[in-house]
């Protein structure tokens, strides 16, 4: 009968700490778990290994033997009982394993009936497990968070309707509880894991709650001030070019950034720096204009 490392089955180290095997545990056998895998003979015979295993490292003293005699383990029962007139195999303690699912004898490997005996199969008691967390990604442009509002996404064939509050930042992830995977012996659902991706906005960069933003000012505007016509991320605003306003020059408009996330009614700010558009292709009498203004200057 082939020798099996448990060790191995359960894909942890031999220096492994007893919290480290119930965690690989618990964690493989979900996945290999029948309910799972439905029809498949290859996650059933994991499925017992792992079982096996859990068996044998999940109990101090079984792995204590096991570490000691390895792949002659097998002959320990006989050793023991002819030393000491008792076998050591109906000594193990209770730990946790997964539902066996009224499993005979013969879903057992042969390895695993010559340590335990018939007495294994008496030890399984069901357990409920919180199914598989399911995750996805959902891309979305600015606009699309800068309102609260519902979407829908369809998650192994269920739509799922849920709210994107406003103010949802990139690489934000937000749970969804109860719509993940089945859950395992009567336990409940897993959760739904939804990160978010942003798109960059071509003419607004934002940052948190607060945006920026680059607005092109004629020179004559800069030189002589003026009233002009901006674009915020929601409408438009009517801003004051001061007279000799600088290439550069930033202003804030207060509470006309991005929503904070999950507070109603406030905002980041915008912040807008201006850029002062020198004119081309000047007619004769312009540069004749600024010709005169240039010895003013200089004068």
């Amino acid at each position: 009968m082939a020798f099996i490392d448990y060790y191995k089955v359960l894909e942890i180290d031999k220096k492994a700490t007893d919290t480290e095997i119930k965690k690989a545990f618990r964690k493989l056998a979900r996945k290999y778990h029948p309910d799972v895998n439905p029809n498949d003979k290859e996650a059933e015979k994991k499925f017992k290994e792992i079982n096996e295993a859990n068996e044998v490292l999940g109990n101090a003293e079984n792995r204590k033997k096991y570490d000691a005699y390895g792949e002659n383990w097998k002959h320990i029962a006989e050793y023991e009982k002819a030393n000491q007139g008792q076998t050591y195999y109906n000594q193990s303690q209770p730990h946790e394993d997964f539902t066996s699912y009224g499993r005979d004898a013969e879903d057992y490997s042969d390895f695993f009936e010559s340590l335990f005996g018939n007495s294994a199969r008496g030890r399984h008691r069901s357990q409920q497990y919180k199914g598989t967390d399911f995750s996805t990604e959902l891309s979305l442009d600015l606009h699309d968070v800068y309102t609260t509002h519902k979407r829908t996404l369809n998650i192994n064939g269920q739509n799922i309707r849920f709210t994107i509050p406003a103010g949802v930042e990139n690489g934000q992830t937000i749970k969804i509880t109860g719509h993940g995977g089945d859950g395992i012996g009567g336990g409940p659902k897993g959760d739904l894991y939804i990160t978010f991706s942003i798109k960059n906005h071509p003419d607004f960069k934002r940052d948190k709650n607060n945006l920026y933003t680059t607005v092109s000012v004629d020179l004559y505007k800069a030189v002589l001030g003026g009233e002009i016509t901006v674009n915020t991320f929601d409408g438009k605003a009517k801003l004051n070019i001061a007279p000799g306003t600088q290439n550069g020059t930033k202003v804030k408009l207060k509470g006309k950034g991005f929503p904070v996330y999950k507070e109603e009614g406030h905002f980041g700010d915008l912040y807008i720096t201006f850029q002062i558009k020198i004119p081309t292709n000047l007619s004769s009498k312009e540069l004749e204009l600024f010709t005169e203004l240039s010895k003013l200057r200089t004068s």
